[in-house]
């Protein structure tokens, strides 16, 4: 990384958590009728935000999570999303250094970060956010993959349609009660970045997990007595599918490989 590598590193740092910010612009004005110029503002007060306002994580420490105008609560979201985000730009040059392949990757995990977040708000996936991350996955496979065209024939490559057919047809079947066509174009993605065997073990992965924190909530939620959350609650699933990824991708296990192992 050059002669200097803690200076790189906090220049990559700075520079990924100046694009978190850019997400939070994307995730809080997508399909609100607001462009993504102009200046930002307080939701509460309407006041217009100074430069010293918007500084990346500094901003939000400095002010105490609070509006200078009107005092009026931020949202932890913003330095969350920021320091996710110089933390993954951090983490990627670290391992792959200043190369085109951490610079495609840093653009698939800002897609799901943007997914993730905008799910939790809304409990729906825009289609320019899952189409980007889709593209993104494939543009890594192009750039990484030594035999690209045979990656089109091969297993790995279905490992997308497979695993986007596979939601699509619990969508179908339940009219979308039970999942979102979002959550199907998203597993697209996972399946074309890890393949058929890591797909298939994120996708498991994102079951469980998403059966014990619901099993989890429910459970609470009735020893409070309280109803926010029942058996027909809907739940988005996008950020169980995105842990699924996250824990495949970082300790490389594959279910299959566990299973065909023991025989």
């Amino acid at each position: 990384m050059g002669s200097d590598p803690v200076f790189i590193l906090l220049f990559v740092f700075i520079f990924g958590a100046i694009i978190g910010s850019f997400l939070n612009v994307l995730i809080l004005r997508l399909h609100t009728g607001r462009t993504l110029g102009g200046r930002s503002f307080c939701f509460s007060c309407q006041s217009q935000l100074r430069w010293y306002e918007l500084i990346p994580i500094v901003s939000f420490l400095f002010q105490r999570g609070h509006c200078r105008s009107c005092y009026a609560s931020i949202s932890f979201q913003y330095p969350l999303v920021e320091f996710t985000s110089a933390v993954l730009a951090v983490t990627l040059v670290y391992y792959f250094g200043l190369t085109l392949s951490a610079l495609v990757l840093f653009l698939v995990g800002c897609s799901l970060l943007a997914i993730v977040v905008y799910d939790l708000r809304h409990t729906i996936i825009p289609n320019e956010l899952v189409y980007f991350f889709i593209f993104s996955t494939f543009c890594y496979q192009y750039f990484n993959q030594p035999q690209f065209f045979s990656w089109l024939s091969s297993l790995d490559f279905l490992a997308g349609p497979i695993l986007f057919c596979f939601f699509a047809f619990f969508w179908l079947v339940s009219g979308g009660r039970w999942m979102g066509l979002g959550d199907a174009k998203l597993a697209l993605g996972i399946g074309w970045l890890l393949g058929i065997s890591l797909g298939i073990t994120a996708v498991i992965f994102s079951f469980w997990v998403g059966a014990f924190w619901g099993l989890g909530a429910l459970s609470l939620s009735l020893f409070r007595r309280r109803k926010s959350l029942t058996m027909k609650s809907e739940i988005p699933f996008a950020p169980f599918l995105v842990l699924g990824l996250v824990l495949v991708a970082l300790t490389r296990f594959s279910i299959l490989d566990f299973i065909y192992a023991g025989y």
